[in-house]
């Protein structure tokens, strides 16, 4: 048996390589979001939030395949319902009604529960099911979806970047901000729709289940390493980004060779499972890197 990377994949040999650009696009703006949002979630201890979101999103995606809605405009669909969840967990979170990480496991066990309900009711084979969860094949990305997708995405960095210093005021001294006139129920229903918007995006290509690793883990990762907040999301967002690429790179690339087998060949590896694996090997350096420097 012999593992190597088949890096021809990008000539289009076997397929139309313009779907991976669209696919590279795509995931490093979701990350770019991901990333930079996650370090506030994190911080204000709503990172568990993100998952409770990702979890609805399996549900809108169950609503999408039971109404019959195609794929490509599933989107149209999953953001309402998505952003409507995350106004309302923050609701819960911020009237006290509900401690958040109790709302937040209401939300995620509940709407998975329905969500597998509604894939039944709808007929749903067990691949589209695996897809809502996993993500789909980087194969499915369209010019659509990329163009959507960024767009989406550009929203959302430009409207973290003109609140850039609410937000911060927020996240670390939310008391001196309700003080000095900041609406801070405001801020964090944008915070929680910025987040909502970033996870519908991700999810197709990275999936729903694994969407909040790539929002909580870089942020982590980032803050074991740095000190400042503005060093904190800047890298946070290199890191994603890097994780990323090498991830995709990994999971189109790789080649497993069994003689005498008739899987020999290129496997194209799941995209969203394997960043997420070099998000995680990621943290332990970066937990390593913290120790050594603690040592010396």
């Amino acid at each position: 048996m012999s593992i190597y990377f088949d890096f021809s994949v990008f000539s289009g040999q076997y397929f139309d390589a313009t779907v991976l650009i669209y696919a590279i696009i795509v995931g490093v703006l979701t990350c770019l979001c991901s990333s930079v949002l996650g370090v506030n979630l994190v911080l204000k201890r709503y990172s568990m939030i993100g998952d409770g979101l990702s979890h609805v999103g399996f549900l809108a995606l169950a609503l999408a395949s039971l109404l019959g809605i195609a794929p490509e405009d599933n989107i149209y669909l999953t953001i309402p319902v998505v952003t409507a969840a995350a106004f309302f967990l923050m609701w819960l979170t911020d009237s006290g009604k509900l401690k958040g990480d109790a709302a937040t496991a209401l939300v995620s066990v509940g709407t998975v529960a329905v969500g597998y309900i509604i894939f039944g009711l709808a007929e749903a084979g067990s691949a589209e099911v695996c897809t809502g969860l996993f993500g789909a094949s980087v194969l499915t990305i369209s010019a659509n979806d990329t163009i959507l997708g960024a767009s989406l995405c550009a929203v959302v960095l430009v409207l973290y970047l003109v609140f850039f210093n609410r937000i911060f005021a927020v996240t670390f001294d939310r008391d001196f901000s309700k003080a000095t006139g900041v609406n801070i129920r405001v801020n964090n229903m944008l915070l929680a729709g910025l987040t909502a918007i970033t996870i519908v995006v991700g999810m197709k290509l990275i999936g729903s289940i694994m969407i909040s690793a790539v929002i909580v883990i870089p942020a982590v990762t980032s803050m074991k390493l740095f000190k400042t907040f503005k060093a904190t999301v800047i890298s946070s967002a290199i890191i994603s980004a890097l994780c990323f690429a090498l991830g995709f790179l990994f999971a189109v690339t790789f080649v497993i060779a069994k003689p005498d087998s008739y899987m020999s060949g290129t496997v194209m590896l799941p995209v969203g499972a394997t960043v997420v694996c070099f998000n995680v090997l990621a943290l332990l350096l970066a937990g390593l890197i913290k120790k050594k420097r603690v040592k010396c």
